[in-house]
């Protein structure tokens, strides 16, 4: 690897590591809807002139109905529920959470995808991965009604981000990602216009609050995607498709480290469990590359 895409490597692993630590301050004083429109706006804003100047929003036309449906499986659905499960759960559970997008994504594609099938080593990363989350569900939510359902949005929220990677490959695959991305953000944004008014704070929020909805917005949305396609550029998908496993490790270190959460044995365990698991699920014979999938929670 060489040192440009090192470099890339740790900043998108950082950007798409830190915004569970943004949400978890966010959350505090702004509604779900709130915080997820600010940030697919600020987003959008961000790559839409990027977009227009290259041109790569011509391919767009003629998917609407498609670019509609990414738009809500990458971008609303799942920020949506990450930032409300987030109210009742850690970032550093959430960010955890999230690796499980692999898993998710080689269960889908058993069934939607015919290039996929069925086989030992898919099944056992399955099991392992499935083995992770329960741990972590069991040691980290125990009976508590209200974790419970949160870590059950960030579970969804998995399955929702590894169905748009699903509709990615056959609807946009051939288009350049970046016009894609920022389409999608522009839909969700004109979708969740409404509900961000009517869930608008009566006050103006808190410094802190208001940096960490930019910091949603232009580094772990737009920057976080524009860094991810440079790495692609360079190395691949496959492997930076990589950046699934070492993202989440970030999201537990800043929770730990900014936010005084509790590391456990149980957490830890159930962590390397997931990341084995959708390790051994999502890898691929030498020279095949995986279609690029990019939770940038």
């Amino acid at each position: 690897m060489s040192s440009r895409a090192a470099v890339l490597f740790a900043l998108v692993a950082v950007l798409w590591g830190i915004p569970y630590l943004f949400i978890k301050v966010a959350i505090d004083e702004l509604s779900a809807p709130a915080i997820v429109f600010a940030r697919v706006a600020l987003g959008a804003l961000v790559l839409l002139p990027m977009a227009l100047r290259s041109g790569a929003l011509d391919g767009l036309r003629g998917r609407l109905g498609a670019l509609l449906a990414l738009a809500l499986l990458d971008f609303v659905a799942p920020f949506l529920l990450i930032t409300a499960g987030e109210s009742a759960i850690s970032s550093s559970l959430a960010g955890i959470l999230v690796a499980s997008v692999p898993l998710m994504l080689a269960a889908l594609a058993v069934r939607f995808d015919p290039e996929e099938r069925v086989d030992g080593r898919r099944l056992a990363g399955l099991l392992v991965g499935l083995g992770g989350v329960v741990l972590l569900l069991g040691f980290e939510v125990s009976a508590q009604g209200d974790a419970l359902l949160g870590a059950g949005a960030v579970l969804l929220a998995s399955l929702s981000y590894a169905a748009s990677a699903l509709l990615y490959k056959r609807r946009f695959g051939d288009l350049p990602p970046i016009g894609v991305v920022a389409g999608a953000l522009a839909v969700a944004a004109l979708l969740l216009a409404v509900p961000a008014a009517l869930a608008a704070p009566s006050e103006l929020p808190s410094a802190d609050v208001l940096g960490a909805v930019a910091g949603l917005g232009v580094l772990s949305t737009a920057a976080g995607f524009v860094c991810f396609y440079a790495l692609m550029a360079l190395v691949g998908p496959s492997r930076a498709s990589v950046i699934t496993y070492l993202a989440p490790a970030v999201a537990v270190a800043a929770g730990v480290l900014v936010l005084d959460e509790e590391l456990t044995a149980g957490t830890v365990a159930g962590f390397a469990l997931v990341l084995l698991g959708s390790w051994i699920a999502t890898r691929r014979a030498a020279g095949r590359e995986a279609t690029a999938s990019s939770p940038g929670s």
